[in-house]
């Protein structure tokens, strides 16, 4: 067992910054009771595991980001806990729901070919099968020119560089925890039959870009109105997404699984509240009418050094595993 290093201002952060790739596996797990251990161990050889199965092909860009849920946190480290994290906070509005589904740990399996992301997922189930509980495994894929499989393309307003830190890495405001991130996850799926019904011009008031050209327009009340955030001082509070469609035509399934990085889980939890439960301009994000929610689940991301170097098991984990 390690000491553990305290994540301070130049801690690394994982691999949350990278461009965005064209293939990824969400895995969402829970930790069997007696799983601890086994959890922590995996979770401290991720780094390793990302070089084996990357090294003979670097420009592949594989990486594999971990989350660890509020549930699972206090049994996990002795170590003390994100400012931010708490379990996801369901929404219920006039219309629709945005549910609180389970998951301790978040793996973020990501690269530009997806047989790289099926390997390094099979290695790591491998190791954590007895130790866990899969409660949501989704395969997804860039359609096209990055769209969604509404035809929008998706992603266009991340941050980049100097403003991507900013908006994505945790700082001084909690010091134990800098280099660190918040992520939230929601599995949409989409009635493709509804919304390809409508002509494409209430498509583009709905999500207020022309679907075409990528143009945003000035629609009050559209998905990308209720999406933007901004602060006491009127500057644009932003979050980085890293949505990828998936679908399975032969079922009829196709949905947009939604995963969404931030400094502070609070800017996406106000996006989510603008969308699931209106504003003054809007009783609800239209496209809710077409896109159902069926996950929600809220995680802190470490930095890569709290990773590398693991504060000490919980205590009461080990007193459970020696009794």
């Amino acid at each position: 067992m390690t000491t553990g290093s305290q994540p301070g201002p130049g801690a690394e952060p994982q691999s949350v910054l990278r461009p965005l790739t064209t293939a990824a596996i969400f895995l969402v797990v829970d930790v069997r009771p007696g799983g601890e251990e086994t959890a922590r161990e995996v979770l401290g050889d991720l780094s390793a595991l990302q070089r084996s199965f990357g090294f003979g092909a670097p420009d592949a860009a594989l990486s594999c980001v971990a989350g660890i849920g509020s549930d699972a946190w206090d049994r996990l480290f002795d170590h003390p806990r994100p400012a931010g994290l708490h379990p996801f906070r369901p929404l219920e509005g006039p219309r629709h729901s945005a549910v609180a589904t389970s998951g301790d740990l978040l793996l973020h399996i990501r690269a530009t070919r997806f047989d790289l992301c099926f390997g390094l997922a099979t290695e790591i189930m491998h190791r954590l099968r007895d130790a866990v509980t899969v409660e949501d495994e989704v395969q997804g894929f860039r359609y096209l020119d990055a769209r969604d499989l509404l035809g929008f393309v998706d992603g266009t307003e991340n941050p980049v560089g100097a403003a991507a830190r900013r908006a994505v890495l945790i700082g001084q405001e909690d010091p134990a925890h800098a280099g660190g991130s918040y992520v939230i996850v929601q599995k949409y799926l989409h009635d493709l039959d509804g919304w390809n019904a409508l002509p494409v011009e209430t498509q583009e008031r709905i999500i207020g870009r022309t679907k075409l050209t990528n143009i945003e327009l000035e629609e009050p009340a559209s998905h990308v109105d209720l999406n933007t955030i901004t602060g006491p001082d009127g500057e644009e509070q932003q979050i980085l997404r890293d949505n990828m469609p998936f679908g399975s035509p032969g079922h009829g399934e196709f949905g947009t699984y939604f995963i969404g990085y931030a400094r502070t889980p609070d800017v996406i939890e106000q996006m989510l509240r603008n969308m699931f439960l209106g504003t003054q301009d809007a009783t609800h994000d239209r496209i809710l009418d077409f896109s159902t929610a069926v996950t929600g689940t809220l995680f802190y991301v470490p930095s890569g050094d709290f990773l590398d170097d693991l504060p000490p098991a919980s205590k009461a984990a080990e007193a459970a595993g020696n009794g």
